[in-house]
């Protein structure tokens, strides 16, 4: 099976048992801070990469009122899900099932760009961050949030614990891989659960989700 097979079947696994729901709240409270920073405003265009059940698009659609929502995830059943959920709270919200990059998406057009767990899982990271970079409008900016990096030693044996192979760079390697795709790096940081639940993962709350923030050339 190959490595987008994998991923496709796990996630569209947790879109039919409930597990979609328990990310949301899972990655919601440092989602939101990385949404956040993104500050989107009206008018504006945004993509989620890996939109899982589509929360983030529904903030943007409804907390931002950006004007075009978009949301690409690999897994069919996760955007079956994503377009349930948002039918009444964000109905012109665009999501799209396959993998990334993808053709589909309108280049130079998106002023905010998002991606919560997700870039590690491809072949080529590189190569998804020079398309991220192609997407973007001039001065857009992206956000890119993993759990699996160098520096959280709790995450090193999910490629064994999950059989799927995954890219694991340090803080360093995501900025330079950053720099490599033109994406200059405005803020790079540690994100934190703000409501110290009792379920997080230990490491949730000792090393945090990295998060990397980049602004595509004026």
């Amino acid at each position: 099976m190959s490595q987008v097979a994998k991923v496709q079947a796990i996630f569209d696994t947790w879109a039919q048992n409930g597990r979609a729901d328990g990310m949301e709240r899972g990655h919601g409270p440092t989602a939101i801070q990385a949404f956040k920073k993104l500050e989107l405003r009206p008018g504006q265009n945004y993509l989620d990469i890996g939109c899982g059940n589509g929360y983030t698009v529904r903030w943007a659609a409804n907390k931002d009122r950006a004007e075009d929502v978009w949301g690409i995830d690999v897994a069919p059943e996760m955007i079956a899900l994503a377009r349930r959920m948002s039918a009444d709270s964000a109905p012109r919200a665009n999501f799209f099932a396959g993998e990334f990059p993808s053709e589909t998406l309108p280049e130079n057009h998106f002023d905010a760009v998002f991606s919560m767990e997700v870039f590690y899982y491809f072949p080529s990271v590189d190569d998804g961050l020079s398309a991220v970079q192609g997407l973007l409008k001039p001065g857009g900016l992206f956000t890119c949030v993993v759990d699996y990096y160098q520096e959280n030693a709790a995450s090193h044996s999910w490629p064994e614990d999950t059989g799927v192979a995954m890219t694991l760079w340090s803080a360093d390697q995501w900025r330079e891989g950053f720099a490599r795709a033109g994406l200059e790096v405005v803020e790079q940081s540690r994100l934190f659960p703000t409501d110290n639940a009792q379920s997080s993962p230990d490491w949730k709350q000792s090393e945090g989700s990295l998060m990397t923030l980049g602004r595509k050339s004026s």
